[in-house]
């Protein structure tokens, strides 16, 4: 998807970068567990850093001749488990699917993480290959039916899943007509100003319901437990990347994270998008 925007195959299309992150290393510094709690913040986070830090949109535009036209992400990603535990200090020695970031928090907790295929994981569950998932969305993990398999969800207090980005090829944004491009900031303006959570709201509650009605536990770990997969993965990843990506690529990365965390300060107690668990609790 990211060449074929760039390359003017595509006009237009949505990137997860978690996907490419050797080709979007200043992005991959926007992509963390248990920094934040709702996705709508994430989404405005990602915006305000994009609009501040030069290096973040060089790497769009000029690097891959593409224009952001808005970020999105994949709202909340539970940890998932064909059988149930009590803690999460049973996840040691599970073999959980997981990429890019995600993987991160399951060897930390002391999972074993499988890199592996999407369309794979339902078979690799069913015949025992996989103990669980992780980084799989709550949405896309019931439309894949994961649960059929795998219905133990817990929400571990990791915050918004996975930003995306819908772009457009630098060239053809640029092209476009005054009154076209008016539209589209118009449209864009309204996506951050509120339908993202709408829409977002009646999707997850809609999957919520589908997710309880066709088996699925939704449970949460305690407070204490969550804490304790907080000090395990943070700062730990962010440090990963400071100095393993940011510093060979010459990214000012403590500055792109001072950015991170103000936007942080600044929506995230205001941001209002519950997680499936939350729905759960509240119908």
């Amino acid at each position: 998807h990211l060449g074929a925007v760039r390359d003017g195959t595509s006009e237009m299309t949505l990137i997860s970068p978690g996907y490419y992150q050797s080709e979007l290393p200043v992005t991959r510094g926007l992509e963390w567990y248990f920094r934040m709690n709702r996705a709508d913040a994430l989404q405005k986070v990602c915006r305000d850093v994009y609009d501040q830090f030069d290096p973040l949109r060089a790497e769009w535009e000029d690097r891959h001749r593409s224009k952001v036209l808005y970020w999105t992400n994949w709202n909340y990603a539970p940890l998932i488990l064909r059988d149930p535990i009590t803690s999460l200090e049973d996840i040691k020695g599970k073999r959980i699917r997981a990429y890019g970031v995600s993987a991160d928090v399951v060897e930390a907790l002391g999972g074993t993480a499988v890199a592996m295929a999407a369309p794979e994981v339902y078979q690799a569950l069913e015949r025992g290959i996989l103990d669980g998932v992780y980084g799989f969305d709550f949405v896309t993990a019931i439309a894949y039916k994961l649960h059929e398999i795998a219905p133990q969800f817990y929400d571990i207090g990791d915050g918004p899943h996975a930003p995306a980005a819908t772009i457009m090829n630098k060239r053809v944004y640029d092209g476009l007509p005054d009154d076209v491009r008016k539209i589209s900031d118009e449209i864009v303006d309204d996506i951050y100003g509120g339908q993202f959570s709408a829409i977002y709201e009646d999707v997850l509650a809609t999957y919520v319901k589908t997710a309880e009605a066709e088996g699925v536990t939704l449970s949460t770990v305690s407070d204490e437990q969550k804490a304790m997969a907080k000090d395990l993965v943070q700062p730990a990843q962010v440090n990963s990347w400071l100095e393993d990506t940011a510093k060979p690529a010459g990214i000012d990365g403590e500055e792109m994270q001072s950015l991170i965390d103000a936007a942080i300060k600044k929506y995230d107690a205001e941001a209002t998008l519950k997680r499936p668990y939350e729905i759960s609790q509240a119908s």
